[in-house]
């Protein structure tokens, strides 16, 4: 089972605007990009803007990663496609005509990826265990940050069981919700709130037995709130278990790159 450490270094590298299918009658491109193989024996890697707006790059990523982050979706909302999708590793490297918003910058990254890898797919709609995230009954306690984007990632850790939050819409939040081990389900938006939030987080990390329990939330003798109480308390927030339509990106057929 992955650590909350593993979890945070595979999402504090790629922060995410708000998922959509590229329109083609405004498509959004890279003026420069390059797709490579990662040389076998390369260490680490990851995915990540660069400060000013206007460069993206991927260092040893497996291009089924890259698509969770680009497309805003959690590994069950991912079906179909060969299995070197998850284990053959690639180096991106692509830079904008201008400086973007990072929701332009991943629609870019979208159509890099369907174009390089000759993506096809389909979308559909399934009912799953999902949890709600919604407004507690004191209402959200996270502060509005109305400030210019700083292109930078919205969550980072701060030590164990912290995290702080700089300029957060909900749609990344619910993500990176979903993408923790002990919650291992998809997250919805049901908090109303559409602007972007600071915050800091503290909370006792969990020993994971089962995902999506919250009664194995923490371990015996640990200190400190619970990562469910926390949400509730700090945030202003709560995690509620339902049943929801989940959209399932659906990967007809894919291809490795040619070379660049």
């Amino acid at each position: 089972m992955p650590t909350l450490a593993i979890v945070l270094g595979l999402m504090l590298w790629g922060q995410l605007g708000s998922a959509q299918s590229p329109n083609p009658s405004s498509k959004l491109e890279f003026e420069v990009a390059t797709v490579r193989a990662a040389k076998p024996d390369e260490p680490g890697g990851g995915i990540r803007p660069l400060p000013g707006g206007q460069t993206y790059t991927a260092k040893n990523v497996p291009v089924a990663l890259m698509i969770r982050l680009m497309f805003h979706l959690t590994p069950n909302q991912i079906s179909g496609g060969p299995g070197w999708i998850n284990t053959d590793r690639w180096d991106v490297d692509a830079k904008a005509e201008h400086p973007a918003s990072l929701d332009d910058l991943h629609i870019m990254f979208q159509n890099l990826l369907i174009e390089r890898f000759n993506i096809k797919f389909h979308h559909e709609t399934k009912e799953l265990s999902v949890y709600a995230l919604v407004c507690d009954k004191g209402g959200s306690k996270m502060q509005p940050n109305t400030g210019p984007d700083p292109y930078d990632i919205p969550i980072q850790g701060a030590g164990r069981g912290k995290l702080v939050g700089k300029r957060v819409p909900m749609s990344y939040l619910t993500w990176f919700l979903a993408g923790l081990p002990w919650i291992g389900r998809p997250v919805l938006d049901k908090t109303g709130l559409t602007g972007f939030y600071d915050f800091n987080f503290e909370f006792m990390p969990p020993q994971v037995i089962a995902p999506g329990s919250p009664e194995t939330d923490v371990g015996p003798g640990a200190e400190g709130p619970s990562f469910f109480t926390a949400v509730r308390e700090q945030l202003g927030l709560r995690l509620e278990p339902e049943k929801g339509p989940v959209e399932i990106m659906v990967i007809d057929s894919i291809q490795k790159p040619t070379e660049n």
